[in-house]
């Protein structure tokens, strides 16, 4: 039996193009993990005066170590802001938005890249524009609106107001998407006998699933961190959110620093779990998509 020895110039080559590649993959490693860390330190530094008593704040600043383990800043947050109240406004505003931004963004979606609107394109820009608004420009013709209609000071206005925010967004991505769908799969449906709404649930819909998933998570997530708007239309106590809460406890002379700290510790678990719980659907989405 021969055994042939590849050797020569394009061995050598292909060597070393391996070694740049592999050399290449470390240093953007230890890039993608600095920048990781340097993301982190915030986090360390809410962790770290969470559990420190205001007096031991004053006197060795935000950078030391807890003397001791102080949880009256928890304690003081969840009783003073009234959090479950806050907890459950934050969760059922989020996951209605979700929902029902994801719904309207897949049905106007299917409208524009499948239905073949006249004048897709500019409505698709229209959209696109939308989502450059900012929230500022806004606010007061949606607290008028929300006035006149007698929804100020309610979830339901936050609901809707939010709903329509993110379906700009969904409704630009999902119709981009649906734009390049396989129009073999679409005929071969309509041969047989299927119906839009048919092709839609049974077709559509679970081919691009993925993407769903993804803006599902990505809506609920924005929708938690809203601010503004949840300011300016929630005055009442039992009808805020958890960020609202978060910054009354912030005066205009004087901030608890520790109890702020712990504050925003007890907010941030519910959307860390949120993240954890679908995590694993966030990955497969973001590979489906690049595997398409």
């Amino acid at each position: 039996m021969a055994v042939t020895l590849t050797t020569g110039p394009r061995a050598a080559a292909r060597a070393s193009d391996r070694h740049r590649r592999g050399v290449g993959r470390w240093i953007v490693l230890v890039v993608v993990g600095v920048a990781a860390l340097a993301m982190l330190v915030p986090f360390a530094f809410m962790l770290l005066n969470a559990f420190k008593s205001p007096g031991d704040y004053s006197t060795n600043g935000p950078l030391s170590w807890p003397t001791e383990f102080y949880t009256t800043g928890l304690r003081t947050y969840w009783e003073q802001v009234d959090f479950p109240v806050k907890l459950w406004n934050s969760i059922v505003i989020s996951g209605s938005v979700a929902v029902l931004a994801v719904v309207v963004s897949l049905l106007s979606a299917y409208a524009l890249g499948i239905g073949r609107v006249r004048g897709r394109l500019w409505i698709i820009g229209l959209f696109l524009l939308a989502n450059m608004l900012p929230q500022e420009a806004l606010i007061y013709p949606l607290y008028h609106f929300a006035k006149e209609a007698g929804l100020y000071n309610t979830r339901l206005a936050v609901i809707i107001i939010f709903t329509v925010i993110q379906a700009a967004f969904g409704t630009y991505l999902l119709a981009s998407v649906l734009g390049t769908f396989p129009r073999t799969l679409l005929e071969a449906a309509a041969l047989d006998g299927a119906g839009k709404w048919r092709i839609l649930w049974r077709v559509v819909l679970p081919n691009i699933r993925p993407t769903i998933s993804v803006l599902l998570v990505f809506f609920f997530i924005w929708t938690w961190n809203e601010f503004l708007i949840p300011l300016v239309m929630l005055i009442d106590n039992q009808t805020q959110t958890v960020p609202v809460a978060l910054a009354s406890l912030q005066g205009d002379r004087l901030m608890d620093a520790p109890t702020t700290n712990a504050g925003a510790l007890l907010s941030l678990l519910p959307a860390i779990l949120f993240f954890l719980v679908f995590q694993r659907t966030l990955a497969r989405g973001i590979t489906a998509g690049a595997d398409k």
